[in-house]
């Protein structure tokens, strides 16, 4: 089976042959933060499925934030090609949680440790049981919301 920096190549030579400018240009991005990621540090090593989905999940969230940007400067057109970017990626990234599978896997982590009536001061210990289980599914922002909202 193919890792998914493979998968990622291979599909940036098909889109290549298809002339597919949007899906070309952020696959090649992609891949080129993969590889500034495997060359950081002291020595480069070849990532894990798991890092490059967490490179990936970087590059969406990124993508969002510069649409959120470009809206709020009044420059749809380049918002517009953020988004389209993200759709690219988010192809690539697991099925996202809905609010209420979030709101689910919060509630089951509160119960878990304890953290009910806590407040604010367990939210630490709730996210740490929570990243885990919907690291790449969900918005770290929407997951830590929900979990204020819980511990209220």
């Amino acid at each position: 089976m193919a890792t998914l920096k493979e998968q990622l190549r291979t599909d940036l030579t098909t889109a290549m042959k298809a002339r597919d400018s949007l899906r070309s240009s952020t696959l090649r991005m992609v891949l080129t933060s993969i590889t500034n990621a495997e060359v950081a540090g002291k020595e480069a090593r070849e990532l894990s499925d798991d890092e490059v989905l967490d490179v990936l999940t970087s590059e969406a969230k990124r993508r969002r934030e510069a649409a959120t940007a470009f809206d709020e400067g009044g420059r749809a057109e380049s918002a517009d090609k953020e988004r389209a970017e993200a759709e690219v990626i988010a192809h690539y990234l697991p099925e996202q949680l809905s609010a209420e599978e979030i709101a689910a896997v919060v509630t089951a982590a509160v119960a878990q440790t304890g953290a009910a009536g806590e407040g604010m001061r367990a939210m630490g210990k709730v996210m740490g049981v929570v990243q885990p289980q919907v690291k790449g599914r969900a918005d770290g922002g929407a997951v830590a919301a929900e979990v204020r909202r819980q511990l209220g």
